[in-house]
Order: C-alpha cells, then sequence, then structure tokens
C-alpha cells in the first residue's frame, strides 16, 4: 500500500512546484526542409542528448513572417526525431496565437516578462489609479445577460495563403476554403462549401467546439489543439457533408444528415 494510501489522503494527485531544466530552440526564420536538415544534422552531433527531449520554441528573436510559422509542421518533425515539442517563449499575439491553436504552452519571452499583467502587479497598478474613494462600492444594479459574441461571417472564397480569424466566436463562411488557406475561430467553424484547407476550432481550448462542411477535404482539421491532418481525414466521410468534434480526446466525424 501506498503512503497516500496509508495516509488518508483521498485525492489521487497533488500539484507541487517544480523546476526543469529544458532546451530551447532559438528560431530566426521557418523553412521546413531546412528545419529538418539542420536538426538532422545538430542530432548527429550527439544523438543520445536529443533523444525524448523536451523543447521550447523561442520566438524572441524570430525575424520571419508571422504566417510562415507551421507550428503542426514543427511539431510532426521534432516528433520523427524523438524531440518532444511542448511550448513557445516569446512571440506576437498572431505567433502565440498559433501556437495556441497547435496546443503548445506559451511561456512568455524576456521582454514580455516585463512587460505582463499579473494578478499582483494589476492590484499595484489598481493602487496607483486615482480613485473615486468618497464613492462606496456599488454593486452593478443589474445584471444583465452577457451579449452573445456574434459569429464572424465570410462571404467570400478563402483562398491559399489567406488566414481568416475569429477570435471569439463562431466563424460562418460562406465559400469553399482552398488548399493553403487556414480559418481558425474560438468557437464552431462552418464551410459551407468544401473544406480543402486547415481549420482549426477552439483555439483557446474550447473541446466543445465543432467544425461542420459540405465537403471534407481538409489539409488539416483540429480542435482545441487536437488534430488529424489529411491522410487521416480520408478514412471517413471524404468528401462528404460532416461535422468534426472531439471526443474523449479523439476528433470524431459525423456524417451530417446522420447529426
Amino acid at each position: 500500500m501506498s503512503d497516500t494510501a496509508t495516509s488518508g489522503v483521498k485525492h489521487c494527485f497533488q500539484l507541487k512546484s517544480a523546476s526543469v531544466s529544458m532546451t530551447a530552440l532559438e528560431l530566426y526564420f521557418f523553412d521546413n526542409d531546412e528545419f529538418e536538415d539542420t536538426l538532422r544534422d545538430k542530432i548527429s552531433q550527439a544523438p543520445g542528448f536529443f533523444k525524448d527531449i523536451p523543447l521550447i520554441i523561442s520566438l524572441e528573436k524570430y525575424e520571419g513572417l508571422s504566417s510562415e510559422l507551421d507550428f503542426f509542421k514543427i511539431i510532426g518533425t521534432c516528433r520523427r526525431h524523438n524531440i518532444h515539442v511542448i511550448g513557445v517563449r516569446g512571440g506576437n499575439d498572431d505567433q502565440r496565437r498559433l501556437a495556441r491553436g497547435a496546443a503548445l504552452a506559451l511561456l512568455p519571452g524576456g521582454s514580455q516578462r516585463d512587460r505582463d499583467v499579473s494578478p499582483s502587479n494589476e492590484m499595484a497598478a489598481a493602487a496607483n489609479e486615482p480613485t473615486q474613494a468618497s464613492e462606496p462600492e456599488t454593486a452593478p444594479a443589474t445584471e444583465l445577460p452577457a451579449e452573445p459574441v456574434p459569429a464572424r461571417i465570410i462571404n467570400q472564397p478563402v483562398r491559399s495563403g489567406q488566414q481568416v480569424y475569429a477570435p471569439e466566436g463562431d466563424l460562418i463562411i460562406l465559400a469553399p476554403v482552398q488548399a493553403g488557406a487556414e480559418v481558425l475561430a474560438a468557437g464552431n467553424i462552418h464551410v459551407y462549401g468544401p473544406l480543402r484547407g486547415r481549420a482549426l476550432a477552439g483555439i483557446h481550448g474550447a473541446q466543445s467546439a465543432r467544425v461542420f462542411c459540405q465537403s471534407l477535404e481538409a489539409e488539416l482539421v483540429s480542435i482545441a489543439g487536437h488534430y488529424k491532418i489529411s491522410e487521416d481525414l480520408q478514412d471517413n466521410g471524404w468528401k462528404t457533408a460532416v461535422q468534426i468534434q472531439l471526443r474523449d480526446d479523439l476528433l470524431v466525424v459525423t456524417p451530417l444528415e446522420k447529426a
């Protein structure tokens, strides 16, 4: 019997702070082929060192375009070499949004540590702000129901190289999403046409988000960071009207007429 059991503690785990040494990959620009060639060369210099290590992608000196950052490719390439990407450090809002869409942890960069707003900083800032001391704190007069976040509606085809983003709600596209295009939403994604590019729903972690499309031909579909690529998606519902949802950490494709 374990010590935990004998001590009468009923919780199955405890959370404790931990300090773990990790390797950071300082990225300057991203080209998939060059990235893998360079990674392979580094590993060949010390194969034992790189095996199964956790890796942080540092974006603090990244000079390429945010649109070039394909974290799914970076993760896939690293996994092929038994390296586990667990998060990104630094980066701008777009880059960190892309990283979040790939289910990577977000770590502050050096400059962000200086300007990040922590609860203690917020309290200190609040203490320095002029206050209306004479006015007692008042509860909201009436708690009105929150306004639903309106969906972002796109009427035009989303072409290759384009990216469409709905940061708070659903994304509705009344046209095709071409191969090489990327659509992202905090909520659901609806594509009333062929979905040939990438669709990432629930990018802030909403596991209830779904992807609906009239014809599944996607390069990649992701929900809350769980994703399938084209080769996996072709097993079920390919080129038909489907919805895709997350069940038990697996993406499930269901014909729309049977939903």
